[in-house]
């Protein structure tokens, strides 16, 4: 298992957050996941004018990974400027509970990257709506 650098994870969330497409909230958010094997996956959000269709980093992030053959995820980096770090959406969390329900989730504030907050997602979500096999 790799280990965990959460501030290499937050820094790379910071790098993806500046690819944000986020014309009408100027909100930009970045997040970065990494895998077991030690990969390191980025997402931004992307807004739409439509906001129903506007995608959070998060789910740019994980849906990146799935879509390249990705699995086993370990941690989640999510970084915007907002006081204490922006806190992944319920969809968002829904989607780390089915596709990484076992991945720490670090949140920060561009401003102040190293103060950063720690979460499990089960903490985030306890009663996800998974599958059970």
């Amino acid at each position: 298992m790799v280990a965990i650098n959460k501030q290499e994870l937050v820094r790379a969330a910071a790098r993806a957050r500046e690819g944000a497409v986020a014309p009408y909230s100027k909100f930009k958010v970045g997040a970065a996941l990494l895998t077991q094997t030690g990969e390191i996956v980025c997402g931004a959000n992307v807004e739409s004018a439509s906001y129903g269709l506007t995608c959070c980093a998060e789910r740019v992030a994980l849906f990146n990974a799935l879509t390249s053959g990705k699995r086993n995820f370990v941690a989640m980096a999510v970084v915007a400027r907002t006081a204490g770090g922006p806190m992944p959406c319920g969809a968002c969390r829904q989607l780390l509970a089915e596709y990484a329900s076992k991945a720490k989730v670090f949140v920060a504030d561009s401003r102040a990257p190293s103060a950063i907050k720690v979460f499990s997602v089960r903490k985030l979500l306890p009663a996800a709506f998974v599958r059970k096999p």
